[in-house]
């Protein structure tokens, strides 16, 4: 199927030779990737750079940096970096009909300008009326459609193992649609979503590897796998 964004552009010239953006060994050599899959996802520990490059695709595409769709207009605190001045995106058409940039780190500030928004022809849903589990996925059910393009930065941080499959489910649907994703995740869940393009920020650098690979995986099946054993490892050693 065709993407929205096929191809992705890092020119490091537009960039101060000081920038701290340098110093993150998985970026500081990264100058193009070429996207395959409708679902792209971001792996690797903290601090790897997989949502700052994130945070970077979805400011390029239009969107605000703390969340949103391209019409939510506002600012709480400039935490993003400049590293969405570098990038750019090639595209196809037609453009996407819709898209959402959803980030946990930054939800509350969304919902608050999500009541701000509302008005008789848009009504709120009412956010922090409900848990913040409830009130994530809410907005993923909503926002989540066909033809359209998502950014979404760690969704699972809200969400139950269950919710977590629903929102799987959703994905899953709105790829069938033409849907076009592009997800930072530690989740095992998620990441096993089939045909998705996995993408590792370890190891210093940018590449692909399979599901199995991934550190979420391999730690989540030890884990289950030999809990009484590494329990009794880590915590006999106190």
């Amino acid at each position: 199927m065709a993407l929205f964004i096929d191809k992705i552009k890092i020119n490091w010239e537009k960039l101060p030779a000081e920038s701290y953006l340098r110093e993150i060994p998985a970026l500081r050599g990264l100058t193009q990737l070429t996207l395959h899959a409708p679902v792209t996802f971001f792996v690797g520990e903290n601090g790897t750079g997989k949502s700052t490059l994130l945070e970077a695709l979805a400011i390029a595409a239009g969107f605000n940096p703390e969340g949103g769709t391209r019409n939510y207009l506002f600012s709480t605190r400039d935490s993003h970096s400049p590293l969405y001045e570098a990038v750019t995106l090639s595209r196809s058409y037609p453009r996407p009909e819709w898209g959402y940039f959803l980030r946990a780190e930054s939800f509350y500030n969304v919902a608050t300008m999500e009541e701000a928004y509302s008005d008789l022809g848009h009504p709120s849903q009412h956010l922090h009326e409900r848990s913040h589990g409830e009130s994530f996925l809410a907005v993923a059910e909503k926002q989540i459609r066909p033809n359209s393009l998502y950014f979404l930065d760690e969704p699972e941080a809200a969400l139950s193992p269950q919710n977590q499959l629903a929102l799987l489910l959703t994905i899953s649907r709105a790829v069938k649609g033409g849907a076009q994703f592009f997800v930072a995740s530690h989740s095992p869940i998620l990441l096993g979503l089939p045909d998705a393009e996995i993408l590792t920020f370890e190891e210093g650098r940018v590449h692909p590897c399979r599901y199995e690979e991934t550190s979420s995986y391999r730690v989540t099946e030890m884990f289950i796998k030999n809990r009484h054993h590494l329990l009794h490892h880590l915590l006999g050693e106190e």
